[in-house]
């Protein structure tokens, strides 16, 4: 009877043993732990707790972290936000600027040299011009005391001159043939010139002459639209492109102009 109370007693230890194993095995072992990312698939930690889930990077978050990728290569393209419906996220797309046609001007033409209307006594008949090279101003005389005034550019120093002439001739852009004493003179400077010159608009002539008298003066466009309001000239009466367009066409062969 002892003998079958021992061996009950020894079953009963070994079975608590092998359960109380089991539960420690079971618990020991790691927890399933998905990624935080949830583009990464589901990682099994086998090894404990020194096993970190794989996190794949975002191909974005690396984009925001290099402050170089915010801005356009390009200087000359800006970005356009297109948006693509009330929940959507919007669309950046780089769009290229358009280049300007021109350079930039090297300063700023004062307003007084701009066209406008203003009152204007004068002798002088209704679509005559009028020059005054000391204030820097072109008058095409019009009807009942007015005239539509233009800043100019006029003759340097020593290069000024006076006088009533009649517009002979009309040319849209104009060619350019230096004269010889002009050559010669802006040699000694060292600024050569060449013999002919096609118009376009790199021509000093610019994209209108009304060529006065049987003189060499005219009255021009420029290719340096900030010298309007300076003596500047060999002697010839130079406008901003868009002004002597506009006043050459109102302006006839034959119309008389005045210099002063």
């Amino acid at each position: 009877m002892m003998k079958h109370a021992v061996l009950f007693a020894a079953g009963a230890l070994s079975l608590l043993a092998s359960t109380a194993f089991a539960d420690d095995r079971y618990q020991s072992r790691p927890p399933v732990i998905v990624s935080p990312d949830l583009t990464a698939p589901w990682v099994m930690q086998l090894g404990g707790g020194n096993v970190q889930p794989v996190v794949y990077p975002r191909p974005m978050a690396r984009r925001a972290a290099d402050p170089r990728m915010e801005q356009p290569a390009n200087p000359q393209v800006r970005q356009v936000v297109q948006p693509r419906g009330l929940f959507a996220r919007p669309v950046v797309q780089q769009v290229a600027m358009a280049r300007p046609r021109y350079p930039a001007i090297r300063g700023q033409i004062d307003p007084q040299f701009l066209p406008q209307i203003v009152d204007y006594q004068t002798k002088e008949r209704p679509g005559s011009i009028v020059i005054d090279t000391n204030n820097r101003f072109l008058y095409l005389v019009m009807d009942g005391g007015k005239a539509r005034r233009y800043g100019v550019g006029v003759g340097k120093p020593g290069f000024e001159w006076a006088g009533a002439h009649t517009v002979t001739r009309k040319q849209e852009w104009p060619d350019w043939t230096p004269p010889a004493e002009m050559i010669s003179r802006e040699a000694a400077k060292g600024h050569y010139l060449p013999a002919h010159m096609e118009g376009g608009e790199a021509n000093p002539l610019g994209a209108r002459a009304m060529y006065l008298g049987s003189t060499l003066y005219r009255i021009h466009g420029t290719n340096a639209p900030w010298t309007i309001g300076s003596a500047v000239s060999s002697g010839c009466i130079r406008l901003r492109n868009e002004d002597v367009i506009d006043l050459y066409n109102r302006v006839k062969v034959g119309t008389r102009v005045i210099v002063m």
